[in-house]
Protein backbone atom coordinates (compact mmCIF):
# COMPACT_ATOMS: atom_id res chain seq x y z
CA UNK A 1 0.00 0.00 0.00
CA UNK A 2 1.90 3.24 -0.81
CA UNK A 3 1.33 6.23 1.19
CA UNK A 4 1.94 4.49 4.66
CA UNK A 5 1.68 6.64 7.85
CA UNK A 6 0.87 4.55 10.68
CA UNK A 7 -0.18 5.52 14.35
CA UNK A 8 1.57 9.01 14.38
CA UNK A 9 -0.08 9.89 17.82
CA UNK A 10 2.45 10.50 20.80
CA UNK A 11 1.72 6.94 23.01
CA UNK A 12 1.74 8.93 26.33
CA UNK A 13 -1.21 11.47 25.36
CA UNK A 14 -3.96 11.10 27.71
CA UNK A 15 -6.20 9.68 25.10
CA UNK A 16 -3.76 6.88 24.09
CA UNK A 17 -2.93 5.95 28.29
CA UNK A 18 -6.87 6.17 28.77
CA UNK A 19 -7.33 3.18 26.01
CA UNK A 20 -4.11 1.27 27.77
CA UNK A 21 -5.70 1.54 31.03
CA UNK A 22 -3.10 3.82 32.11
CA UNK A 23 -3.13 7.08 34.55
CA UNK A 24 -3.03 10.36 32.31
CA UNK A 25 -2.78 13.80 33.76
CA UNK A 26 -6.58 14.35 32.48
CA UNK A 27 -9.17 12.55 31.51
CA UNK A 28 -9.77 12.86 28.18
CA UNK A 29 -12.95 13.61 26.15
CA UNK A 30 -14.21 13.96 22.96
CA UNK A 31 -17.64 13.79 21.99
CA UNK A 32 -19.72 10.94 19.43
CA UNK A 33 -20.70 13.13 16.00
CA UNK A 34 -18.67 15.98 17.60
CA UNK A 35 -17.91 16.94 14.14
CA UNK A 36 -20.88 19.16 12.70
CA UNK A 37 -24.31 18.44 14.30
CA UNK A 38 -24.22 21.89 16.43
CA UNK A 39 -21.10 23.49 14.86
CA UNK A 40 -22.30 26.37 12.69
CA UNK A 41 -19.05 26.84 11.08
CA UNK A 42 -19.73 22.75 10.00
CA UNK A 43 -23.03 24.03 8.43
CA UNK A 44 -21.24 26.84 6.95
CA UNK A 45 -17.89 24.74 5.29
CA UNK A 46 -20.34 21.53 4.29
CA UNK A 47 -23.22 23.27 2.67
CA UNK A 48 -25.73 20.73 1.40
CA UNK A 49 -26.08 17.59 -0.76
CA UNK A 50 -25.38 13.88 0.82
CA UNK A 51 -22.70 13.22 3.25
CA UNK A 52 -22.14 10.21 0.88
CA UNK A 53 -20.85 13.15 -1.67
CA UNK A 54 -19.55 15.40 1.28
CA UNK A 55 -16.94 12.20 2.19
CA UNK A 56 -15.04 11.74 -1.39
CA UNK A 57 -14.05 15.17 -0.86
CA UNK A 58 -10.82 14.90 1.44
CA UNK A 59 -9.56 18.03 2.06
CA UNK A 60 -13.18 19.15 3.20
CA UNK A 61 -13.34 15.82 5.54
CA UNK A 62 -10.04 16.95 6.88
CA UNK A 63 -11.67 20.06 7.49
CA UNK A 64 -15.10 19.40 8.95
CA UNK A 65 -13.10 16.88 11.47
CA UNK A 66 -11.01 19.25 12.63
CA UNK A 67 -13.44 21.88 13.73
CA UNK A 68 -14.47 20.65 16.77
CA UNK A 69 -10.27 19.61 17.72
CA UNK A 70 -10.32 23.61 17.47
CA UNK A 71 -13.71 24.73 18.95
CA UNK A 72 -13.67 22.36 21.51
CA UNK A 73 -10.31 21.36 22.75
CA UNK A 74 -11.27 18.01 22.53
CA UNK A 75 -8.25 15.32 22.92
CA UNK A 76 -9.44 13.49 20.32
CA UNK A 77 -10.41 13.61 16.51
CA UNK A 78 -12.87 11.40 14.98
CA UNK A 79 -13.19 11.04 10.68
CA UNK A 80 -15.66 12.82 9.83
CA UNK A 81 -17.45 9.74 7.81
CA UNK A 82 -20.11 7.26 8.26
CA UNK A 83 -20.85 3.53 8.58
CA UNK A 84 -22.57 2.64 5.41
CA UNK A 85 -19.83 4.06 3.34
CA UNK A 86 -17.76 0.83 2.58
CA UNK A 87 -21.08 -0.70 1.62
CA UNK A 88 -22.01 2.68 -0.41
CA UNK A 89 -18.73 2.44 -2.16
CA UNK A 90 -18.90 -1.44 -3.25
CA UNK A 91 -22.75 -0.57 -5.20
CA UNK A 92 -24.83 -2.42 -2.51
CA UNK A 93 -27.23 0.64 -3.30
CA UNK A 94 -27.07 2.31 -0.09
CA UNK A 95 -28.31 6.50 0.52
CA UNK A 96 -28.49 8.16 3.38
CA UNK A 97 -31.65 10.29 3.40
CA UNK A 98 -31.36 13.39 6.00
CA UNK A 99 -33.54 13.44 8.57
CA UNK A 100 -33.54 9.67 8.11
CA UNK A 101 -30.88 7.93 7.87
CA UNK A 102 -29.27 4.85 6.08
CA UNK A 103 -31.76 3.54 3.47
CA UNK A 104 -31.31 0.54 1.01
CA UNK A 105 -32.81 0.46 -2.37
CA UNK A 106 -33.12 -3.13 -2.77
CA UNK A 107 -32.76 -4.25 0.93
CA UNK A 108 -31.12 -8.07 1.66
CA UNK A 109 -33.02 -11.05 1.29
CA UNK A 110 -31.52 -14.22 0.29
CA UNK A 111 -28.02 -16.16 -0.38
CA UNK A 112 -28.30 -14.03 -4.01
CA UNK A 113 -27.72 -10.99 -2.39
CA UNK A 114 -24.12 -11.76 -1.13
CA UNK A 115 -22.96 -11.93 -4.46
CA UNK A 116 -23.79 -7.75 -3.85
CA UNK A 117 -21.46 -8.02 -1.02
CA UNK A 118 -17.41 -7.90 -2.42
CA UNK A 119 -14.49 -7.71 -0.84
CA UNK A 120 -13.73 -4.07 0.10
CA UNK A 121 -10.66 -2.75 -2.10
CA UNK A 122 -9.90 0.74 0.39
CA UNK A 123 -7.37 2.16 -2.12
CA UNK A 124 -9.64 1.62 -5.09
CA UNK A 125 -13.18 1.77 -3.12
CA UNK A 126 -12.88 4.92 -0.93
CA UNK A 127 -9.14 6.57 -1.67
CA UNK A 128 -10.79 9.72 -0.11
CA UNK A 129 -11.20 8.18 3.05
CA UNK A 130 -7.33 7.06 3.37
CA UNK A 131 -6.48 10.24 1.69
CA UNK A 132 -8.53 12.04 4.43
CA UNK A 133 -6.84 10.08 6.97
CA UNK A 134 -3.22 10.47 5.63
CA UNK A 135 -3.63 14.66 5.63
CA UNK A 136 -5.28 14.47 9.07
CA UNK A 137 -2.44 12.51 10.67
CA UNK A 138 -0.16 14.91 9.12
CA UNK A 139 -2.23 18.18 10.65
CA UNK A 140 -2.54 16.82 14.04
CA UNK A 141 0.95 15.13 14.52
CA UNK A 142 2.61 18.30 16.00
CA UNK A 143 -0.57 18.81 18.36
CA UNK A 144 -0.10 15.35 19.54
CA UNK A 145 -4.24 15.35 19.09
CA UNK A 146 -5.00 11.24 18.20
CA UNK A 147 -7.44 10.73 15.26
CA UNK A 148 -9.83 8.16 15.49
CA UNK A 149 -10.98 6.01 12.80
CA UNK A 150 -14.25 4.13 12.81
CA UNK A 151 -16.48 1.19 10.82
CA UNK A 152 -20.11 -0.13 11.34
CA UNK A 153 -20.16 -3.21 13.34
CA UNK A 154 -21.09 -6.47 11.23
CA UNK A 155 -24.68 -6.88 13.38
CA UNK A 156 -25.56 -3.04 12.73
CA UNK A 157 -24.57 -3.08 8.90
CA UNK A 158 -26.93 -6.07 8.83
CA UNK A 159 -29.88 -4.41 10.31
CA UNK A 160 -29.79 -1.52 7.94
CA UNK A 161 -29.41 -3.86 4.90
CA UNK A 162 -32.15 -6.22 5.87
CA UNK A 163 -34.55 -3.71 7.33
CA UNK A 164 -33.62 -1.54 4.48
CA UNK A 165 -33.50 1.46 6.83
CA UNK A 166 -33.86 2.63 10.63
CA UNK A 167 -35.75 0.08 12.45
CA UNK A 168 -37.58 0.10 16.26
CA UNK A 169 -37.64 -4.02 15.83
CA UNK A 170 -35.63 -5.27 13.84
CA UNK A 171 -38.08 -7.72 12.99
CA UNK A 172 -36.87 -9.05 10.00
CA UNK A 173 -33.57 -8.83 11.38
CA UNK A 174 -34.10 -10.98 14.06
CA UNK A 175 -35.73 -13.34 12.01
CA UNK A 176 -33.44 -14.44 9.41
CA UNK A 177 -30.40 -14.67 12.40
CA UNK A 178 -32.79 -17.14 14.10
CA UNK A 179 -34.62 -18.88 11.07
CA UNK A 180 -31.31 -19.19 8.50
CA UNK A 181 -28.66 -19.15 10.91
CA UNK A 182 -26.23 -19.89 7.76
CA UNK A 183 -27.46 -16.98 5.55
CA UNK A 184 -27.08 -14.94 8.39
CA UNK A 185 -23.62 -15.85 9.12
CA UNK A 186 -22.47 -15.76 5.81
CA UNK A 187 -24.04 -11.83 5.67
CA UNK A 188 -22.28 -10.86 9.20
CA UNK A 189 -19.46 -12.73 8.00
CA UNK A 190 -18.83 -10.64 4.98
CA UNK A 191 -19.92 -7.29 6.45
CA UNK A 192 -16.68 -8.24 9.11
CA UNK A 193 -14.36 -8.32 6.29
CA UNK A 194 -15.59 -5.27 4.55
CA UNK A 195 -15.39 -3.49 7.96
CA UNK A 196 -11.93 -5.15 8.64
CA UNK A 197 -10.77 -3.96 5.94
CA UNK A 198 -12.05 -0.17 6.10
CA UNK A 199 -10.16 -0.09 9.70
CA UNK A 200 -7.21 -1.31 8.25
CA UNK A 201 -6.53 1.21 5.74
CA UNK A 202 -7.43 3.69 8.35
CA UNK A 203 -5.13 2.36 10.67
CA UNK A 204 -2.09 1.99 7.85
CA UNK A 205 -3.25 5.85 6.78
CA UNK A 206 -2.49 7.59 10.07
CA UNK A 207 -5.64 6.54 12.43
CA UNK A 208 -4.48 5.63 16.32
CA UNK A 209 -7.38 4.56 17.33
CA UNK A 210 -10.55 2.97 16.04
CA UNK A 211 -13.97 2.58 17.12
CA UNK A 212 -16.51 -0.48 15.73
CA UNK A 213 -20.15 1.21 16.34
CA UNK A 214 -22.74 -1.48 16.68
CA UNK A 215 -25.24 1.24 17.64
CA UNK A 216 -28.19 -1.03 17.43
CA UNK A 217 -27.19 -4.33 19.64
CA UNK A 218 -28.69 -3.33 22.23
CA UNK A 219 -31.54 -4.53 20.50
CA UNK A 220 -30.43 -7.89 20.88
CA UNK A 221 -30.79 -10.88 23.92
CA UNK A 222 -28.15 -11.76 25.64
CA UNK A 223 -28.29 -15.22 23.96
CA UNK A 224 -28.42 -13.40 20.59
CA UNK A 225 -25.79 -11.32 20.64
CA UNK A 226 -23.59 -13.90 21.76
CA UNK A 227 -24.22 -16.50 19.06
CA UNK A 228 -25.29 -14.11 16.33
CA UNK A 229 -23.04 -10.82 16.75
CA UNK A 230 -20.23 -11.29 18.79
CA UNK A 231 -18.35 -13.82 16.70
CA UNK A 232 -18.63 -11.37 14.01
CA UNK A 233 -16.93 -8.30 15.60
CA UNK A 234 -14.58 -10.38 17.06
CA UNK A 235 -13.59 -11.49 13.29
CA UNK A 236 -13.07 -7.69 12.83
CA UNK A 237 -11.01 -7.02 15.59
CA UNK A 238 -9.10 -9.72 14.90
CA UNK A 239 -8.25 -9.19 11.43
CA UNK A 240 -6.58 -5.49 12.89
CA UNK A 241 -5.19 -6.79 16.20
CA UNK A 242 -1.48 -7.01 14.44
CA UNK A 243 -1.60 -2.94 13.78
CA UNK A 244 -1.57 -2.06 17.67
CA UNK A 245 -4.34 0.27 17.67
CA UNK A 246 -6.38 0.88 20.62
CA UNK A 247 -9.95 -0.63 19.29
CA UNK A 248 -13.39 0.64 21.12
CA UNK A 249 -16.63 -1.05 21.02
CA UNK A 250 -20.06 1.13 21.35
CA UNK A 251 -23.55 0.15 21.27
CA UNK A 252 -26.82 1.46 22.90
CA UNK A 253 -28.85 -0.36 24.91
CA UNK A 254 -26.18 -3.12 26.01
CA UNK A 255 -26.11 -2.92 29.47
CA UNK A 256 -27.09 -6.26 29.33
CA UNK A 257 -24.51 -6.77 27.12
CA UNK A 258 -21.43 -5.45 28.77
CA UNK A 259 -19.67 -8.44 29.96
CA UNK A 260 -20.13 -10.48 27.07
CA UNK A 261 -18.91 -6.74 24.77
CA UNK A 262 -15.29 -6.90 27.10
CA UNK A 263 -14.24 -10.52 25.31
CA UNK A 264 -14.55 -9.38 21.92
CA UNK A 265 -11.14 -8.13 21.90
CA UNK A 266 -11.98 -4.34 22.21
CA UNK A 267 -9.74 -2.47 24.79
CA UNK A 268 -11.98 -0.05 25.65
CA UNK A 269 -16.09 -0.23 26.05
CA UNK A 270 -18.55 2.58 25.21
CA UNK A 271 -21.22 2.98 27.75
CA UNK A 272 -24.74 4.98 26.84
CA UNK A 273 -26.37 6.31 29.47
CA UNK A 274 -28.93 3.73 30.92
CA UNK A 275 -25.66 2.16 33.21
CA UNK A 276 -23.50 3.99 35.14
CA UNK A 277 -20.00 3.92 34.89
CA UNK A 278 -18.99 1.75 38.27
CA UNK A 279 -21.28 -0.81 37.61
CA UNK A 280 -20.22 -0.97 33.74
CA UNK A 281 -16.86 -1.56 35.23
CA UNK A 282 -17.90 -4.42 37.48
CA UNK A 283 -19.56 -6.11 34.41
CA UNK A 284 -16.57 -5.61 32.38
CA UNK A 285 -13.79 -6.25 34.52
CA UNK A 286 -10.45 -4.67 35.64
CA UNK A 287 -8.81 -5.06 32.41
CA UNK A 288 -10.93 -3.27 29.86
CA UNK A 289 -11.25 0.76 29.58
CA UNK A 290 -14.51 2.75 29.87
CA UNK A 291 -16.03 5.41 27.09
CA UNK A 292 -18.72 7.45 28.26
CA UNK A 293 -21.58 8.10 28.94
CA UNK A 294 -23.52 11.54 29.88
CA UNK A 295 -26.57 11.37 28.48
CA UNK A 296 -26.79 13.27 25.17
CA UNK A 297 -30.20 15.08 25.94
CA UNK A 298 -28.49 16.38 29.64
CA UNK A 299 -26.50 18.66 27.32
CA UNK A 300 -29.79 20.63 26.46
CA UNK A 301 -30.39 21.38 30.15
CA UNK A 302 -29.27 24.74 32.22
CA UNK A 303 -25.17 24.28 33.05
CA UNK A 304 -25.62 23.33 36.64
CA UNK A 305 -27.63 20.22 35.55
CA UNK A 306 -25.37 19.35 33.14
CA UNK A 307 -22.34 20.25 35.72
CA UNK A 308 -23.80 17.70 38.24
CA UNK A 309 -24.11 14.97 35.90
CA UNK A 310 -20.61 15.00 34.32
CA UNK A 311 -19.34 15.16 37.85
CA UNK A 312 -21.06 11.98 38.61
CA UNK A 313 -20.10 10.10 36.01
CA UNK A 314 -16.43 11.57 35.99
CA UNK A 315 -16.61 10.25 39.81
CA UNK A 316 -18.15 6.88 38.95
CA UNK A 317 -15.20 6.74 36.07
CA UNK A 318 -12.51 6.63 38.40
CA UNK A 319 -9.83 8.78 36.86
CA UNK A 320 -8.12 6.04 35.13
CA UNK A 321 -9.04 4.14 32.21
CA UNK A 322 -11.67 6.49 31.79
CA UNK A 323 -12.99 8.20 28.24
CA UNK A 324 -15.25 11.05 28.64
CA UNK A 325 -17.63 11.28 26.23
CA UNK A 326 -21.74 11.23 25.52
CA UNK A 327 -23.71 7.96 25.97
CA UNK A 328 -24.55 8.50 22.29
CA UNK A 329 -23.65 11.69 19.51
CA UNK A 330 -24.24 15.07 20.40
CA UNK A 331 -27.95 16.20 19.82
CA UNK A 332 -28.00 18.81 16.60
CA UNK A 333 -29.97 21.42 19.05
CA UNK A 334 -26.82 21.52 21.34
CA UNK A 335 -25.55 24.65 22.28
CA UNK A 336 -21.79 24.88 21.79
CA UNK A 337 -21.12 26.69 24.12
CA UNK A 338 -22.33 24.15 26.66
CA UNK A 339 -19.92 21.54 25.40
CA UNK A 340 -16.98 24.40 25.27
CA UNK A 341 -17.77 24.48 29.05
CA UNK A 342 -17.93 20.64 29.32
CA UNK A 343 -14.63 20.22 28.07
CA UNK A 344 -13.17 22.62 30.56
CA UNK A 345 -15.31 21.24 33.44
CA UNK A 346 -13.40 17.35 32.39
CA UNK A 347 -10.10 18.79 31.93
CA UNK A 348 -10.36 20.71 35.36
CA UNK A 349 -10.96 17.54 37.33
CA UNK A 350 -7.79 15.91 38.71
CA UNK A 351 -8.14 12.08 37.62
CA UNK A 352 -5.78 11.50 41.55
CA UNK A 353 -8.34 12.74 43.04
CA UNK A 354 -10.76 10.47 41.36
CA UNK A 355 -9.43 7.47 41.49
CA UNK A 356 -8.47 8.16 45.80
CA UNK A 357 -12.12 8.33 45.85
CA UNK A 358 -13.14 4.41 44.75
CA UNK A 359 -14.85 2.28 47.36
CA UNK A 360 -12.86 -0.40 48.86
CA UNK A 361 -12.41 -3.29 46.85
CA UNK A 362 -13.05 -1.62 43.26
CA UNK A 363 -11.85 -4.51 40.52
CA UNK A 364 -8.90 -2.20 39.45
Amino acid sequence: MSGIVVAVSPPDSAFMRACRNEPADRVPVWFMRQAGRALPEYRSARGTGSILQTVQHAELVAELTMQPVEHYGVDAAILFSDIVVPISAIGFGVDIEPGVGPVVSSPFRSSEDLRRLRPLEPEEDTPYVTEATRILSRELASSGIPLIGFAGAPFTLASYLIEGGPSRTFARTKSLMRSEPVLWADLVDALADISAASLRSQILAGAAAVQLFDSWAGALSPADYLSGALPATKKVFDAINDLGAPRILFGVGTGELLAQMASSGAEVIGVDWHVTLDAARKRVGPNRALQGNLDPAICLAPWDVVAHDAADALGRGGGVGHIFNLGHGVLPETDPATLERLVDLVHSVDPAELSSRMPPGDPR
